[in-house]
């Protein structure tokens, strides 16, 4: 790549420039998980900060039960997730997701084709499917603080138990093994998975 010699002034209409997709499990009032599908998650230590609409059911779950299971998909899964993208978990479909063609779905398990998973710490069920799956516990609700107040919530996460396929486990280690675990990624409303490693970090520890 030759080294720019310009930049241009872009206003693109989203900032997904890529993200790993989460497929969030939050308990229905009935007892049953809804599964949502996120795209806005990032990770520091033991905690995970989640990007939630407030128009779905995600939110209204974890207001009255702060507990969740944050499934990881690979990217092998993408087909199964898209399944899901345009279907709300909410029976009165909110006007500004009915304009964008959004769907109640009760099962969206079943609609995905994923296997139900009892979790060990918390009451949502875990997607068998996903690699990486973390049971975690809501610890703060932010507003964000901008115009745009009411359209999502800052939710942060504290994680207490990981589960993980053993492929993607560095034998006889805690360590994800990065060679085989291949995350799906949202870049500008596309999906993708990740390529050959490029490098490692000078804190890497595998």
């Amino acid at each position: 790549m030759t080294s720019p010699t310009e930049t241009i002034v872009i206003e693109p209409r989203i900032l997904y420039f890529g993200t790993p997709v989460v497929l969030l499990s939050t308990l229905n009032e009935d007892g049953s998980t809804n599964l949502s599908v996120l795209s806005s998650a990032w990770a520091l230590g033991q905690r995970v900060v989640l990007g939630i609409g407030t128009q779905g059911q995600a939110l209204r779950n974890l207001e009255r039960h702060p507990e969740c299971v944050i499934n990881l998909p690979s990217a092998d899964l993408w087909a199964a997730v898209e399944r899901l993208a345009p279907t709300t978990g909410r029976a009165e479909v909110p006007e500004a997701k009915r304009v964008m063609n959004y769907r109640y779905e009760h099962d969206k398990f079943a609609l995905a084709g994923f296997t139900r998973v009892a979790s060990e710490q918390v009451r949502p069920d875990r997607v068998l499917e996903c690699p990486l799956q973390l049971e975690g516990q809501v610890v703060a609700l932010h507003p964000p603080a901008h115009a745009q107040a009411d359209a999502f919530r800052i939710v942060e996460v504290e994680v207490h138990r990981v589960h993980a396929h053993p492929e993607v486990v560095q034998p006889g280690t805690h360590h994800v093994d990065i060679t085989r675990w291949q995350p799906l990624l949202y870049v500008f409303r596309h999906y993708f998975g990740t390529g050959a490693e490029l490098g490692r970090n000078f804190r890497a520890d595998t």
